[in-house]
């Protein structure tokens, strides 16, 4: 089995992966800018400034770890050249820690601040408070989503890993 050749393929489908949480922000972005310039209620009216928010942040997200990637991308090739055991050992380390913050972040945390949000629907009425919820839940949704798929990916190719650091 070829490591490098893993590797590579797991950057060059995170690179595919983390242009949705762009393409998310630009689309949070755009309700943002639908409801400043379309919203009559007060409810509308509530939703510019968190869907601007979460567009932001979302697209913060999306372009950094495009960027980090993509340098991985390049480094990939030189540091196994270099080191291939000591490649092979990093990039487990990287990826079991990896793998542990997704078990924590992003599925333990996210969905208990969604179960939060959800809860503090029905006590908090205000049209500031039910925007505000209402939009972290979509946007922690959609980082639910795509980071789901990113934790198989990353799985499948830890696997891969202890399989190259046996054989090494």
């Amino acid at each position: 089995m070829d490591i490098l050749k893993a590797a590579t393929d797991w950057a060059k489908a995170e690179l595919v992966s983390t242009p949705f949480f762009v393409l998310a922000g630009l689309l949070f972005l755009g309700a943002s800018i639908g409801f400043w310039q379309l919203g009559k209620t007060e409810l509308a009216r509530a939703y510019i400034i968190p869907t601007l928010v979460a567009g932001v942040l979302l697209v913060i997200i999306g372009t950094g770890l495009y960027f980090t990637n993509r340098a991985r991308l390049a480094d990939f090739p030189v540091a196994y050249e270099r080191d291939a055991p000591a490649f092979v050992a990093a990039e487990s380390e990287r990826a079991a820690a990896t793998l542990k913050e997704y078990s924590t972040i992003v599925f333990t945390a996210i969905p208990l601040i969604i179960a939060s949000c959800a809860l503090a629907l029905m006590f908090l009425s205000g049209p500031n408070w039910r925007a505000a919820l209402i939009t972290t839940i979509a946007m922690l949704t959609v980082i639910l989503l795509i980071d789901g798929t990113a934790y198989a990916r990353i799985a499948a190719y830890y696997e891969q890993l202890k399989v190259a650091g046996e054989t090494l």
